[in-house]
């Protein structure tokens, strides 16, 4: 049995796994020895999601093979361990774009069908599953289902946000959207409070597609909810024209990494603050308009390769909560007067609004109301404490956490928030688990 360590994304997690191959998407699954199994990607999700201790992950990532593309309606099918970036390499040169896509570009088509994952663009055009017209699922029995949300639509339904448990996606039809070029239209605009973030999203939904905000934790009083809102559009013909001739390096791939894991994290009360007050007065000015290429605007973490390792040894945890309208302005108030109180903020704090579009699947995370994700580094049960706030006011509030950046939450919380759960279960696999799934539906 070849067995290997897994690590989550956060670096909290390192338990080993069977290894099963995946060598062709017309191969049969290779059943574990003993216990279940679950399908890896490239390994981007924070918590357990897509962890199975104690059992098998399927090697996903195998199936990496472009099958098809329509350049007159920008239909693509690739099989489900095809990178977004590898979507991005081949297709943006000829005028397509991915319609949804999460921060990270380094996930698999299957990952983000399983996260149905988001991006700044929720508001206008919903999430990944919005745009996924069919797949083909692979059960343990050896059974195949081509899934779409006209046939077989109740496994299309639970396998997006499925998180893995219903089979293998082998491959999928996913839908892009034309572009000019590379470029994107920002303007990003200096907001001091919570109240100013909410009418700066309302203002700018109807005429800019990608709308987002960092916010700064570190510091409560009059200082609180203070942070910088982003909104953009993709550049005209022209305007690419005029940037290609000039093309900065940002533009390109970057090669920097952090080289080593320090000691101890890098972030601590001290950097926390003086990154976060470098970082609201870095634009001079109130109110900045710039002409991006789509990396560093969609993707600014992925310029620092391993980024996840200057939390040191210990790793991180990232929360990541939706709170409907209704209770969103007074909940996020809550929850970021707590995190100052704890003196354990995050630098990393994203704050955005979801749209009316509605996901496609049982258990997908985006809703209407306002998402907050945020990183903090693994500082034991002082951390975990700060946890049960923060679960307290989401769970008041009628919200709940993201399960691909979760890994910690209680069972509780995650069947308040995913009422569908019970429904969902009865399309899982009977041979896929993860450590995710068994622990918030409290199996052991």
């Amino acid at each position: 049995m070849n067995t290997q360590a897994f690590q989550s994304w956060g670096r909290v997690l390192n338990p080993l796994h069977e290894v099963l191959p995946m060598p062709s998407r017309h191969a049969p699954l290779s059943l574990p020895q003993g216990g279940s199994m679950l399908p890896y990607g490239n390994g981007r999700s924070y918590g357990d999601s897509n962890l199975n201790p104690g059992g098998a992950l399927v090697l996903g990532r195998q199936l990496d093979r472009f099958i098809d593309f329509d350049p007159a309606t920008g239909l693509l099918t690739c099989e489900a361990g095809v990178l977004l970036s590898e979507i991005l390499q081949l297709l943006v040169p000829q005028g397509w774009f991915l319609t949804v896509t999460p921060g990270t570009q380094f996930v698999t088509v299957g990952g983000a069908i399983a996260n149905d994952v988001h991006g700044k663009n929720h508001h206008a055009v919903g999430s990944f599953g919005n745009h996924t017209t069919q797949f083909e699922l692979l059960r343990s029995d050896g059974s195949r289902r081509v899934c779409s949300p006209t046939h077989n639509a109740d496994w299309f339904g639970a396998t997006v946000g499925g998180l893995g448990l219903t089979g293998l996606i082998t491959w999928a039809q996913i839908q892009l959207r034309r572009i000019a070029n590379p470029y994107v239209h920002t303007e990003s605009i200096r907001f001091h409070s919570l109240e100013e973030f909410f009418v700066l999203s309302q203002a700018s939904e109807a005429d800019h597609e990608y709308t987002v905000a960092w916010i700064d934790c570190a510091f409560g009083g009059k200082r609180l909810g203070r942070g910088l809102f982003t909104r953009g559009n993709h550049a005209s013909a022209l305007v690419g024209a005029a940037a290609g001739a000039a093309r900065t390096p940002s533009a390109g791939e970057s090669t920097r990494r952090v080289p080593f894991t320090p000691p101890i994290s890098l972030i601590n009360p001290a950097s926390l603050k003086a990154f976060n007050l470098a970082y609201f007065h870095r634009q001079r000015g109130e109110q900045v308009r710039a002409l991006q290429h789509y990396r560093p605007f969609f993707y600014p973490l992925d310029a620092l390769h391993e980024w996840n390792r200057i939390y040191g040894p210990k790793g991180f945890y990232q929360y990541q909560c939706v709170i409907p309208p209704g209770r969103a302005l007074a909940a996020t108030h809550q929850l970021l007067q707590a995190i100052a109180a704890s003196g354990m903020g995050s630098f990393l704090a994203v704050l955005k609004q979801f749209g009316a579009p509605a996901s496609q699947g049982l258990l997908s995370f985006p809703m209407p109301g306002t998402t907050l994700a945020l990183d903090f580094p693994n500082q034991g049960p002082r951390l975990h404490q700060l946890f049960a706030e923060l679960d307290r006011i989401v769970l008041a509030s009628g919200g709940r956490l993201y399960p691909a950046k979760d890994g910690r939450m209680g069972g509780q919380l995650f069947k308040a928030g995913y009422p569908r759960w019970h429904e969902f279960s009865q399309f899982i696999d009977p041979r896929f688990s993860s450590g995710f799934w068994r622990r918030v539906t409290e199996i052991s």
